[in-house]
């Protein structure tokens, strides 16, 4: 009978042990099976991204609000992301979507600048006006190279 007791108290702490590592997994590979009922997606179009990668953060005022979800190449060669952004905020429907730095060397992500509309975009909606990365390769590139 003691036996009985040791065996299944051991049996229930590898099963938590067990749930906890799938917690904690799930949570640090940022996936989460109720992601879908949390997020809605809004696209954007740039010309160029450079070095933004999908995770990236999503910020409006400094404040996170979502995440790059997928980035893939579009019509007219133009890249597109898709970006889930949480429920509760609402983009503006003349909102401007920015690539930008963390600093001098630092990751890329995007930031979202709100308008003045009173209309707010939906699930699947695009963000028309974009800034796209400003690539300092190029530019030193034409500096030293006097190419205009």
């Amino acid at each position: 009978m003691k036996k009985l007791n040791v065996d299944l108290i051991v049996g229930l702490f590898v099963v938590a042990g067990f749930l906890a590592f799938v917690y904690l997994s799930l949570q640090l590979g940022e996936f989460s099976p109720f992601s879908m009922e949390k997020d809605y997606e809004v696209k954007a179009e740039f010309t160029n991204i450079s070095g933004l990668k999908p995770g990236a953060v999503v910020e409006i005022a400094g404040v996170p609000v979502g995440k790059v979800a997928k980035i893939y190449l579009g019509k007219e060669d133009r890249a597109v992301i898709s970006m889930a952004i949480d429920k509760k905020i609402k983009i503006s429907e003349d909102a401007i979507a920015s690539v930008r730095t963390q600093g001098i060397i630092g990751d890329k992500y995007v930031r979202i600048s709100q308008g003045g509309s009173s209309d707010f975009l939906k699930n699947g909606d695009s963000i028309t006006d974009t800034e796209s990365v400003v690539d300092l390769e190029e530019l030193v590139s034409k500096y030293i190279f006097g190419k205009v």
